[in-house]
């Protein structure tokens, strides 16, 4: 069931740029801010990528980072 959310108190400026966004891409505001809304919520908060990344169990390599990086920009460019 969808839920209604309601904000208050949006200064001018602000309104007027959501709205003008909006209709630059054939949107209704509440379709463009719902989508703003999805796009935030797609993406984990930055504190808890950083979390899962510390959680995570070092990457050993046999060869050190910057060989393979050598390596791949050279094929890249020979390429």
């Amino acid at each position: 069931m969808s839920k209604m959310i309601q904000v208050r108190n949006v200064p001018d400026r602000l309104h007027r740029e959501l709205k003008r966004r909006a209709a630059k891409r054939g949107q209704t505001l509440t379709d463009y801010v719902q989508s703003l809304l999805e796009l935030e919520v797609s993406r984990p908060p930055v504190d808890e990528l950083v979390e899962d990344i510390a959680r995570a169990a070092p990457v050993r390599l046999d060869r050190p980072v910057a060989d393979l990086l050598r390596e791949e920009r050279a094929d890249r460019d020979a390429g």
